[in-house]
C-alpha cells in the first residue's frame, strides 16, 4: 500500500532533473522567488517528493524508507518545538519595539530574512555533517527536513508581511475621515481667503493711487534748494554791486574787455532749432574785435556727450590760437561746460581762464522734474509723449532734459565736483509775470521768403519784379515764460525765471549776480521786439559780465603770486 502511494504521488509530480550539489543553490531559489509564497511553496514539496523517491532507489529498501520516516518524524518534532519558541520570541520583541517600526514592517522582513539567513547556516552546518558522516540516503534524508523547515518559515514571513500590510491600510482607512475633514475645511475657507485677496488687492490699489497723488502734488517742493543746504558745499558771494557799476561803465562808453583771450559762447537746450541763439552777442563782440565763437554742439544730447564735445572744442581753440579759453554758457551751455571743467579738470585746468553761468539750473529744475518724476498720476503717458517730442520730432536725445532733474544732478555732483582754481560766476534773474507780458513777442529766426514773380510798384520797367526777402520770424516766449514763473510761484512759492529757481541757479563757492530787473530765461540771448533805450540791453550784460569774470582772474592770480611768497 505504500507502494501504491508513493506511486501516485509520483505520478502527479513532473519529473525532475534537479540534483542536490550545494545548499547554496535551495536558498537562491526561494529567495528569487519569495514574492511568490504559495508557488515556490509548491515546488519546494514537489522537489522534496521526488528527492525522497530518488532516496529509496528501487522496493527492495522498504526497511530504509521506515527509518527516514522515523528519523524525519522526530527531527520534524524537535524543529516544530524551536519554531514557537521563536515566535513567541519575536512576537514579544516586536511589540517591545516603536509602533511606527512594527506598523511599516520592517521588523517583520528583517526577523523574516535573519530567521532564512539562520535557516540556510543550520542547513549547511548540517549538510556538512552528514555529508561526512551518513550515506547518501541518509543525506537525502536531511535535504528534505531543511527544505520543509523553510517552507514552514517562508509561510510564516507571508503571514506577518500580510498582517502588517493589513494593520496599514486599517490606519489608511481610520485616516480617510480625517482626510474628509480636511478638505471640507479648506472648502469652507475658500471664500473667505478669496475675499481677503480681493480686499488686500484693493488696499494695494489705494495705497498705490494715493501714494502717485501724495507725489505728484508734494512735486519738488523738498528738492529745490537742496545744494545750498549740502554740507560741506562751499559758500557764494554777493558780486551784483560791482556787477551794475561795470555795466553802468559799459553803457557810458568805456570797454575793458581784453583780447587776450578766446571767448566761447555755449548754448543750451534746443538751440539748433533757433538760429539767432547768441547771434547777437556774437556780432557784438566781433564788432569789438573779440576772437569769439559759438561751440557747435548738439544741444539736445546728454549732458556727459557734450562735455566730451566740449573739451575737444577747447583743446582745439586753445592750441589754435594760443590763448586761454574764457567760457559762458546759457542755460543748459552751463551745466554742460561745467561737466566739462568736472570731468576733465586735469586737462582743461590750465586752458581754461573762467566760466560764467547764466540762468543754469545747475541743481536742477523743477519744470524737467516734475515732467518726467517716477511714480506720479501718468508718469508714464508723460515720457511716452517727451520721448515723441524729443527723440522722433526733434531727433534729440531724452537724456538731454533727464540730465537736469533733481536726482540727476544730485547723482552727478556728488562725482565730480569742479575745480576750485578757475573763477566762477552765477547769473540768475526772475521773470515778470505782469499783464503787459503777454503782448510781447521774441525775435527767434528769420524765415526766407521764396522769390515771387510781381513787379515792383512805381517801376517803369516791366522786367523789374520784386525778389524774396526775409521775414522775422516772432513767438511769444516771454508769455510762456511768465506763465511757468507764475505756476512755479503759486505751487512752489520760488522765484524764477520761467525754467529755473533762483536758488538752483547759484553754483558753490562762484560770485553771484543777482539784478533787480525782470529778465526771463530767453531775454539774455534773444532781441525783443520792444526795445527800451534807457535800460541796457542783453549784449552789454555778456560785456558786463565777462568783464567781471576777467577781473576775478587777476585777482586770483594776485592772491597765488602773494601767497607763495
Amino acid at each position: 500500500m505504500g507502494d501504491w502511494c508513493i506511486s501516485e504521488e509520483i505520478s502527479d509530480i513532473p519529473p525532475s532533473t534537479h540534483q542536490f550539489d550545494h545548499p547554496s543553490s535551495e536558498c537562491g531559489l526561494l529567495e528569487r522567488h519569495g514574492y511568490r509564497i504559495k508557488h515556490a511553496a509548491h515546488n519546494d514539496a514537489v522537489n522534496g517528493v521526488s528527492l525522497f523517491v530518488d532516496s529509496i532507489g528501487s522496493p527492495s529498501s522498504l526497511d530504509g524508507i521506515f527509518t527516514c520516516l522515523l528519523t524525519w518524524t522526530t527531527y520534524f518534532s524537535r524543529r516544530f518545538v524551536h519554531f514557537i519558541e521563536d515566535l513567541i520570541y519575536q512576537d514579544v520583541n516586536r511589540y517591545s519595539e516603536s509602533f511606527v517600526a512594527s506598523s511599516s514592517g520592517l521588523y517583520s522582513h528583517s526577523s523574516g530574512h535573519n530567521v532564512y539567513r539562520s535557516n540556510v547556516k543550520d542547513f549547511s552546518l548540517f549538510s556538512e555533517h552528514h555529508i561526512a558522516n551518513t550515506s547518501p540516503e541518509t543525506h537525502r534524508t536531511r535535504v528534505a527536513e531543511v527544505r520543509e523547515e523553510l517552507l514552514v518559515n517562508t509561510r510564516y514571513k507571508a503571514r506577518t508581511g500580510c498582517s502588517h500590510r493589513g494593520f496599514s491600510l486599517i490606519i489608511q482607512g481610520l485616516m480617510l475621515p480625517l482626510f474628509g475633514l480636511r478638505l471640507a475645511w479648506r472648502l469652507a475657507l475658500a471664500p473667505w481667503r478669496c475675499s481677503f485677496y480681493y480686499i488686500r488687492c484693493t488696499q494695494a490699489q489705494v495705497l498705490s493711487i494715493t501714494s502717485r497723488v501724495r507725489k505728484t502734488l508734494l512735486g519738488s517742493s523738498d528738492d529745490i534748494g537742496w545744494l545750498q543746504h549740502t554740507p560741506g558745499m562751499a559758500p557764494v558771494e554777493d558780486g551784483t554791486v560791482r556787477f551794475l557799476e561795470l555795466l553802468e561803465k559799459i553803457r557810458n562808453g568805456e570797454h575793458n574787455l581784453p583780447n587776450s583771450f578766446v571767448y566761447l559762447l555755449i548754448p543750451g537746450l534746443f538751440s539748433n532749432h533757433a538760429p539767432l541763439y547768441f547771434a547777437g552777442t556774437k556780432r557784438f563782440f566781433s564788432k569789438m574785435g573779440l576772437a569769439c565763437h559759438i561751440a557747435k554742439i548738439h544741444s539736445e544730447a546728454s549732458v556727459e556727450h557734450n562735455a566730451w564735445e566740449l573739451k575737444q572744442y577747447i583743446d582745439e581753440l586753445y592750441w589754435g590760437s594760443g590763448k586761454l579759453v574764457m567760457l559762458l554758457g546759457h542755460s543748459k551751455g552751463g551745466v554742460d561746460a561745467a561737466a566739462a571743467l568736472s570731468i576733465y579738470s586735469s586737462d582743461l585746468k590750465n586752458k581754461v581762464a573762467g566760466l560764467a553761468l547764466v540762468q543754469s539750473p545747475y541743481a536742477g529744475t523743477p519744470i524737467a522734474s516734475d515732467i518726467l518724476r517716477e511714480g506720479q498720476i501718468a508718469d508714464k503717458e508723460t515720457r511716452r509723449i517727451m520721448e515723441l517730442l524729443i527723440c522722433k520730432i526733434i531727433k534729440g536725445d531724452i537724456r538731454a532734459m533727464e540730465d537736469l532733474t533733481y536726482d540727476k544732478r544730485r547723482e552727478f555732483i556728488s562725482k565730480h565736483q569742479l575745480p576750485k582754481e578757475i573763477p566762477l560766476i552765477s547769473f540768475h534773474s526772475e521773470a515778470s509775470i505782469a499783464p503787459g507780458v503777454l503782448a510781447t513777442m521774441t525775435h527767434v529766426a528769420h524765415a526766407e521768403l521764396p522769390w515771387l514773380p510781381l513787379p515792383k510798384l512805381g517801376s517803369k520797367d516791366s522786367d523789374d519784379f520784386q525778389a524774396g526777402h526775409q521775414v522775422p520770424v516772432v513767438i511769444p516766449i516771454s508769455a510762456a515764460m511768465a506763465m511757468c514763473a507764475l505756476h512755479l510761484q503759486l505751487r512752489y512759492g520760488e522765484k524764477s525765471d520761467g525754467l529755473v529757481t533762483c536758488r538752483d541757479a547759484e553754483v558753490p563757492g562762484s560770485v553771484v549776480v543777482r539784478p533787480d530787473r525782470k529778465l526771463d530765461h530767453a531775454w539774455m540771448v534773444y532781441s525783443s521786439r520792444k526795445k527800451d533805450p534807457g535800460e541796457p540791453d542783453s549784449c552789454e550784460m555778456w560785456e558786463a559780465l565777462l568783464t567781471m569774470l576777467v577781473e576775478l582772474g587777476r585777482m586770483k592770480q594776485e592772491r597765488d603770486v602773494s601767497s607763495a611768497f
